[in-house]
């Protein structure tokens, strides 16, 4: 007879059940707010289709639902909030994006037809699965580029991302920094399927936002105080760095012929299947720096990884750099060694711009 658990043991079995129970609970809430919402804006969009004038008759239609679902069901059914839904339901199923003051022509709007169907019982088939919260796709809603929309809908579900992380993934402007090194049909795929992770060059990001640490935008503090910092908000890196990261150590140190190197920071990659070694430097990059992370890969890959393991990758992370001293310094076939400007503080979107207009923008 197998031994009854502790009472420990139980008591963790048991909350572990309700805490499942509870999550799917709020999914699930979460899920019918959404669909009901996406619902009330195709009944309004129907009904605005017959209207003879759409401005007008639109503007009456939301005064009038408005004041009569408040007094019958309570807050949250202001016109404000009403037209969200509008738009919520024009984005969601025809991909396109319509603020409060957006106004399209009574033509254009009785050429929307709603692209429902119904299964064999009758009931309605969404043209969408809605995994997010409605405050998540408040957000989403306010993203004009619907390719992009799509890859931080697609991000949201995957990382279980809160708004707020939502938030400051877009201030950071992860969508424009995945897209600089890549073709038109990867950013499409980024689009179609998020941050898809198959090669190296999958993980890098150039520039990287560190805003999270405080740090002013000159060089006033060291390279111990950068590492230090990044420590001391290792959840906040890891979100940075992106998927499949775990952390190993800082100042890794590594010995041969009677001479110490310390590597700053080592992570692993539990999607590749491999070691990733970060230096940090401040100012500018050198070609020293680059030899130096050359080492500590080839250090790993025979010392450290095993034969079922992928090849190590080293990241350089640097506040400025030279596109042709990397570009001379690393193999043309280079798959394992990249370097990243980074940011302490939130660049402006005319410096995302700029980069994605440049070739500096380029990853190496």
């Amino acid at each position: 007879m197998p031994e009854g658990l502790t009472n420990e043991q139980l008591l963790k079995n048991i909350s572990a059940l309700l805490e499942n129970a509870r999550n799917k609970v709020v999914v699930a809430v979460n899920q019918t707010i959404v669909l009901t919402y996406f619902e009330i804006g195709r009944m309004i969009v129907e009904d605005e289709q017959k209207g003879e004038s759409r401005a007008e008759y639109g503007k009456e239609q939301l005064k009038f639902l408005s004041k009569n679902l408040t007094e019958k069901f309570g807050k949250g059914f202001s016109e404000t909030n009403l037209k969200q839904m509008r738009q919520f339901f024009l984005s969601y199923s025809i991909c396109q994006t319509l603020s409060d003051e957006s106004e399209i022509s009574n033509s254009e709007m009785r050429s929307l037809k709603p692209q429902n169907k119904e299964d064999k019982f009758g009931n309605q088939i969404l043209p969408y699965n809605f995994n997010l919260s409605w405050s998540h796709y408040l957000k989403l809603m306010r993203i004009k580029d619907p390719n992009e929309r799509s890859f931080y809908e697609i991000e949201s579900y995957k990382n279980n991302w809160s708004l707020r992380e939502l938030q400051r993934q877009y201030d950071s402007a992860l969508y424009t920094r995945l897209s600089l090194s890549k073709n038109k049909e990867e950013i499409l795929q980024l689009a179609e399927k998020g941050q898809i992770i198959e090669k190296p060059k999958d993980l890098i990001k150039d520039p990287y936002i560190l805003e999270f640490l405080g740090l002013p935008e000159k060089p006033d503090y060291s390279e111990n105080d950068l590492e230090s910092e990044l420590i001391d908000k290792l959840e906040h890196f890891l979100l940075e760095l992106g998927n499949g990261f775990t952390f190993v150590g800082r100042q890794q140190r590594i010995t041969f012929e009677e001479k110490h190197f310390y590597i700053d920071l080592v992570f692993y990659n539990r999607i590749l299947k491999c070691f990733v070694l970060i230096d940090l430097k401040i100012g500018e990059l050198k070609h020293q720096d680059i030899g130096q992370m050359q080492m500590y890969v080839n250090y790993y890959d025979r010392e450290k990884r095993f034969e079922d393991e992928n090849k190590t990758i080293g990241i350089i992370l640097c506040q400025d750099k030279s596109e042709a001293l990397v570009q001379y310094t690393l193999p043309e076939n280079n798959e394992q060694i990249f370097a990243s400007k980074y940011f302490t503080v939130l660049p402006s979107k005319q410096d995302f711009i700029n980069l994605l207009n440049s070739d500096n923008g380029k990853i190496s």
